[in-house]
């Protein structure tokens, strides 16, 4: 039986780690962790490990991987010594978030450009905006062919001093 002295209670391995004990606790229902030994008063004792294998599943969420894609991860890894399929690795997953993170950070970007433009032009009312023609607000982009097909905006603030609105 395992004593005080070979593991790590709850509380210990929460705090090294910083997390939560309902976050330790819900990464071992979701099987990211062990099932821990217990004391004979039923306290759960942690090997030491675990406190990095919670660090490193905070990690992964923190590079944007879901926590599918971590217990994936950790599953690779634990048969790592066995025949891997080509594209599970860390090597691959990396790649394939590092391609979806600078998708995100291009959207972004523009967004950013669109605000910019917004406050540069001096929008106040996102509805009178919308009616003006030099709106940078990109509600053609939104509604598509459709309102390209409907009625036309209106020729106010089409000075070049924005929308004016």
């Amino acid at each position: 039986m395992t004593t005080a002295t070979e593991g790590l209670r709850s509380g210990q391995v929460a705090a090294a780690a910083g997390v939560n004990l309902q976050t330790l606790r819900y990464y071992e229902r979701r099987g990211l962790l062990q099932e821990p030994d217990r004391t004979p008063g039923g306290h759960r004792l942690y090997p030491a490990e675990a406190v990095t294998l919670l660090r490193v599943i905070k990690t992964a969420q923190r590079l944007g991987f879901t926590l599918d894609e971590v217990a994936e991860l950790l599953e690779t890894a634990a048969h790592r010594h066995g025949h891997r399929q080509p594209g599970t690795g860390l090597r691959a997953r990396a790649a394939d978030k590092l391609t979806e993170v600078e998708a995100k950070i291009a959207d972004l970007e523009v967004i950013a450009t669109t605000l910019r433009q917004t406050l540069a032009a001096g929008c106040n009312d996102l509805v009178a905006c919308a009616a003006e023609q030099d709106c940078p607000l990109p509600f053609a982009d939104l509604a598509g062919a459709s309102l390209a097909a409907g009625p036309s905006r209106g020729e106010a603030g089409s000075d070049g001093q924005g929308c004016g609105c």
